[in-house]
């Protein structure tokens, strides 16, 4: 047994830590402290490479979730999960693209952290009762009544119904068109009444400081930003088409939750220590 077995995992361990932290930047320190202490390991003794690793990173990422708890009450504004630029195909895996979506590591911050971990590697890696038990420090028979709690808590939340990429795609390109004309109308048109729009800019840039409510009220907004201060491009983000802004005083990811063909969230961050990964894609596996 060699090195290559936390190589062929690693991008495996990254989406775990993802999953259950939103941050990109603390999933890669929980994946690097599992490495070092899989360093330290003695390999002879270790019958399933994948299972430990996925259980090391697993207790990792909850060690980290309290630090990031206290960080979190601090935060100015609104919190939403780091994006991630992700190649086209990962569409197609209809599950992971909708597991690692903005919108439902939204949804997984309403988790309490064992209860996270537990969803994550239940319900999205599939792992058996008793690997997520060793994993989480608890009985097979808690984490089975851990797992129905979670996942009653996450279908009460999710978004109630599954858009195709490429209604995702047209939706996004639509409303692509619509913010470089800035036409309220043509906005309007695409957006739920009641869509909701999240800005997240750490206290470091411009943002909306709570949710701004209604479809008159967001599209005011959008059309209210001069077209020449940024340059629009749309670009692949946890797995979904989604929008990426450029300008003279920064950037912002754009990510919509798309249900019915309308628009029923718009997810902005603009936080410039989350938007570190907008460069180069991301390796995200199940």
């Amino acid at each position: 047994m060699t090195d290559d077995s936390f190589v062929a995992h690693r991008s495996l361990l990254f989406t775990v830590a993802y999953e259950m932290l939103g941050s990109a930047a603390d999933a890669e320190d929980v994946v690097q402290e599992t490495w070092l202490r899989w360093a330290d390991v003695d390999r002879a003794q270790v019958h399933d490479p994948r299972a430990y690793l996925v259980r090391a990173v697993t207790r990792q990422a909850l060690n980290r979730i309290r630090t990031l708890a206290r960080r979190r009450e601090d935060y100015v504004g609104e919190w939403l999960p780091e994006p991630l630029l992700t190649h086209p195909d990962v569409a197609d895996d209809v599950e992971l693209a909708e597991d690692v979506s903005i919108a439902m590591l939204t949804v997984l911050e309403t988790l309490g952290p064992v209860e996270r971990a537990v969803f994550v590697l239940r319900e999205v890696f599939d792992l058996p009762h008793d690997e997520v038990a060793e994993a989480v420090g608890k009985t097979a028979a808690a984490v089975r009544q851990i797992a129905r709690r979670a996942r009653n808590h996450v279908a009460a939340r999710r978004p109630r119904v599954s858009v195709s990429p490429m209604e995702h795609k047209a939706v996004t390109d639509r409303f692509l068109a619509a913010l470089r004309t800035g036409r309220i109308q043509d906005l309007l048109e695409l957006m739920a009444p009641d869509v909701i729009l999240v800005a997240d800019g750490g206290g470091l840039t411009a943002a909306a400081p709570a949710p701004v409510h209604g479809a008159e009220l967001v599209a005011t907004m959008l059309a209210g930003t001069e077209r020449g201060e940024y340059e629009t491009m749309l670009v692949w983000l946890n797995g979904a088409p989604a929008i990426r802004i450029e300008s003279d005083s920064g950037r912002a990811a754009v990510s919509l939750l798309i249900e019915n063909g309308r628009i029923t969230r718009i997810y902005a961050t603009s936080n410039p220590q989350k938007l570190a990964r907008l460069d180069s894609p991301t390796d995200l596996t199940r």
